[in-house]
């Protein structure tokens, strides 16, 4: 049976551990951590930070669902305010390339710390001077890396696809797990990128079956090919009880996470609603 859990990009404007309070108090059975400013931006987040966080994770019971590295925007002073993934694992420069997969190292160690299963990550976007066959060399080496480091900690790596990435749709990352061939990476399936993307959410999920490392769930108004806008669940076009049927049908006994950091002027409400719409799934 599929558990709902709460992202805490959506509670911005809280501490990590009072956002972990508060959507415990919604009711959600996990809580996704932002691993990025202002709440885990690990060259920041420090052993004080850590015993506060677990103490409000022991405090309410509260599994954790993920631990999301899709963006480092603590690395820009000047970062814009839209996703920003750069410096990704594609990204040409060795340097930065090396931070980013330490930077993921350090998400790794904070799931094992807190118990995630898993943490996701985006490819991010190949960039002028940095050629999509290029790119994908970087990114092999870089996954490999990666999960030298996850596998003995026994956590998941999830792929995020999202439009305009390296890896951008269901077929992209399904090819890469396969061809990467390690257990140990998986998908973290969002639901409204793959709607964006214009695809088909049942055969989605049917596709990824034994792939899934973790679900993000938002809805998007305008349906298949609609605006990259997360909305509440109910406010857009995307059919929920096919998404939950479909998980059901697969098996899928994990997270699904609502991540709705579009509503970090009133998250309480975003995560009333949510789950007053979802929990009748």
């Amino acid at each position: 049976m599929v558990e709902l859990a709460f992202s805490t990009n959506a509670y911005t404007e809280y501490t990590l551990p009072e956002a972990v309070r508060r959507i415990a108090d919604h009711g959600y059975d996990g809580v996704e951590l932002l691993g990025d400013d202002p709440h885990a931006y690990f060259p920041a987040f420090d052993h004080e930070q850590e015993r506060a966080l677990r103490g409000a994770l022991e405090e309410t019971g509260i599994s954790v669902s993920n631990i999301n590295a899709n963006t480092a925007m603590g690395y820009y002073d000047d970062a814009p305010p839209s996703a920003f993934f750069e410096p990704s694992i594609i990204t040409a420069d060795d340097q930065d390339r090396a931070w980013r997969i330490a930077y993921t190292k350090r998400a790794i160690d904070l799931a094992a710390a807190v118990g995630s299963p898993a943490v996701c990550l985006a490819t991010g976007r190949p960039l002028p001077g940095n050629p999509p066959e290029r790119a994908r060399e970087h990114l092999r080496d870089s996954l490999h890396e990666i999960l030298d480091y996850a596998e003995p900690r026994e956590v998941e790596v999830g792929i995020e696809f999202e439009p305009e990435l390296l890896v951008e749709c269901t077929t992209d990352v399904l090819e890469l797990i396969d061809e990467i061939g390690r257990d140990s990476l998986g998908v973290n399936l969002d639901i409204g990128h793959a709607a964006v993307y214009g695809e088909d959410l049942a055969e989605a999920i049917y596709r990824s079956a034994g792939h899934i490392t973790g679900v993000h769930l938002e809805d998007i108004e305008g349906g298949r090919r609609g605006k990259h806008y997360h909305r509440i669940p109910g406010e857009g076009d995307l059919d929920f009880r096919t998404v939950f049927d479909s998980l059901d049908d697969i098996g899928y006994e994990g997270f699904a996470t609502l991540e709705l950091y579009t509503y970090s002027n009133d998250p309480d409400h975003a995560a009333t609603r949510a789950y007053e719409v979802l929990a009748q799934y």
